[in-house]
């Protein structure tokens, strides 16, 4: 019968556990920084008829005013 040592079945465990929490330590740093990314990225606005300066999430072309109810074009520079 053929046996395995136990340091070489420790080994693997370890370097499974190892591979294991940096997968999942990869994975969630990457997520992570996607969702913040998409967050973080903003599109202003300025109301013509009340003056108030407000932000969208990115992608928004048209955005009401919170205050007003006005809808604006984003600003572009």
């Amino acid at each position: 019968m053929f046996t395995i040592p136990l340091s070489v079945v420790a080994g693997i465990y370890v370097g499974t556990a190892c591979a294991a929490t940096f997968g999942l330590w990869f994975y969630y740093d990457r997520r992570d920084k996607h969702l913040y990314d998409l967050e973080r990225r903003k599109v202003n606005f300025h109301c013509i008829r009340c003056d108030k300066l407000y932000t969208a999430k990115a992608g928004t072309e048209l955005c009401e005013c919170p205050r007003c109810r006005f809808p604006n074009q984003r600003l572009t520079f």
